[in-house]
């Protein structure tokens, strides 16, 4: 995959357009105390002429407060809404990257006194698509005192196509990533697929992304220090937007995903 635009239409495909999702979609599925994982419709990523599906995930986190922590929330449904209403009251809606942004009007029509954080490029991103997206504050390398307690962060610097904030649940030593990784599972991805998305790094057992190895030229010693600071957490389990995720065995996991900045 080149470092082309990529456009995402939150959509619900059928086996037959490409990909098999992780189903139940668009529920919570508890991972840990406090700590749910929502697995949503299949998005379509355009990279230059060619149009591909990837499966994608949200993360909803309580935090001490009571209040609800949301992570690339996903393309809501009136059930979604009613289980996350169920939690308690949503006060933060975050876009990890600048390609994580579609669904947040959605959510922050749903609940408006939520605070909406944007990522590094993603207000630039969102305008050049025209979209209106409401976004409150920004994202830093430390985390604001309103999850700072529950949750470390940083963001991952050294490519030149684009910066995720990353974030790590101290109580569930859960990490969490959006694009820096990705592991889609051949068995379900379509064969006519298949080989674009292993080109692209997209494929199982999981890597960063092409496009972002080939960006982050003569800038490797500042993502090999953002791995280190993120691999220093040493976390149990990574939780992944697109693919099958890393339950068991974390950090050998991520060892060979980010083997690329040795």
């Amino acid at each position: 995959m080149t470092s082309g635009s990529r456009e995402s239409v939150h959509a619900p495909i059928e086996w037959g357009d490409g990909i098999r999702p992780y189903t139940p979609l668009s529920t919570l599925k508890p991972l840990s105390e406090g700590l749910w994982w929502v697995d949503g419709p299949v998005a379509r990523m355009r990279y230059g002429p060619v149009s591909l599906p990837f499966p994608t995930r949200m993360v909803v986190i309580r935090l001490r407060s009571g209040g609800l922590w949301l992570w690339s929330p996903t393309a809501p449904t009136p059930a979604l809404f009613a289980e996350v209403d169920a939690l308690g009251p949503v006060e933060h809606l975050v876009s990890p990257n600048r390609f994580h942004y579609a669904a947040l009007p959605a959510w922050k029509a749903r609940y408006p006194h939520a605070t909406v954080w944007a990522s590094p490029g993603v207000r630039e991103r969102a305008r050049s698509q025209q979209l209106e997206v409401p976004f409150d504050a920004d994202l830093q390398d430390d985390a604001p005192a309103a999850w700072a307690q529950e949750l470390e962060q940083l963001v991952f610097r050294g490519s030149r196509f684009v910066e995720e904030v990353v974030f790590f649940h101290k109580a569930s030593s859960t990490l969490i990533l959006a694009d820096l990784v990705m592991a889609l599972e051949q068995e379900r991805v379509r064969p006519r697929f298949r080989w674009l998305l292993t080109l692209g790094g997209a494929m199982w057992p999981g890597q960063t992304p092409r496009e972002v190895q080939a960006t982050s030229w003569g800038r490797k010693a500042q993502a090999r220090a953002c791995y280190q600071r993120m691999l220093g957490w040493q976390p149990r389990r990574v939780l992944f937007a697109h693919g099958r995720c890393y339950l068991d065995d974390a950090v050998a996991r991520l060892e060979r995903a980010f083997a690329w900045l040795r």
